[in-house]
């Protein structure tokens, strides 16, 4: 989890104090390449990394994007941050459609588990289980794109100091990372245990 907070952490405080983008991307890079160094002496998992690495790839696009439109460096700023709002608001469309048309996206992860990928959608109890789950998992999705997506278009369009909305996102993105996903995931256990995942009894207890 550390993997996805120390660089988002060092590319807004070197921006906000150099306003050097390069820099800025270049170390948060290289905190991710020694952190993926530091997991792999260790023997631990380095999913965490390569997913920090990515989402810093992905934010580095769009900021060459926005160079090339003319854009300065407070410009490119934002930008980075914008795929992460994008890809927010995205998987909460998804996940709320998948609610809506009573497919929820948590009944797909039970089936997994099942070994029949539909069969949990003949239970009607299984279906609103899942219902409340997908909310739950959505729910952080939500709340950071109706925080972000603000302070990104304020910055955008000048209603805002730049700076300011940089680092407003920058702090947000810490804030609302990590800490709202472990909350969701761990509200989720606490509804399972609260609550006994219905089942269709069995031949044998019929």
């Amino acid at each position: 989890m550390i993997e996805a907070a120390v660089p988002t952490a060092v590319f807004t405080l070197l921006f906000l104090t150099t306003h050097e983008l390069k820099l800025a991307l270049a170390v948060s890079v290289g905190c991710a390449v020694v952190l993926l160094v530091l997991r792999v002496v260790q023997r631990s998992t380095t999913q965490f990394v390569w997913n920090a690495l990515f989402g810093i790839g992905i934010g580095a696009f769009f900021a060459w994007r926005s160079a090339r439109g003319g854009g300065d460096a407070n410009d490119q700023a934002l930008a980075y941050f914008l795929p992460g709002v994008l890809y927010n608001a995205v998987y909460s469309v998804f996940m709320v459609f998948s609610i809506v048309v009573r497919w929820p996206l948590i009944g797909f992860l039970v089936g997994s588990v099942t070994g029949d990928p539909t069969a949990w959608h003949e239970d009607k109890a299984v279906v609103r289980l899942c219902s409340r789950l997908t909310w739950i998992l959505a729910l952080p999705c939500l709340v950071r794109v109706a925080v972000q997506a603000p302070i990104y278009l304020a910055g955008k369009n000048g209603w805002w100091d730049e700076d300011s909305a940089v680092a407003a996102l920058g702090a947000t993105k810490l804030a609302m990372g990590w800490p709202l996903q472990i909350a969701a995931l761990t509200t989720m256990l606490w509804l399972l245990s609260r609550n006994k995942t219905p089942a269709a009894p069995t031949a044998a207890e019929a």
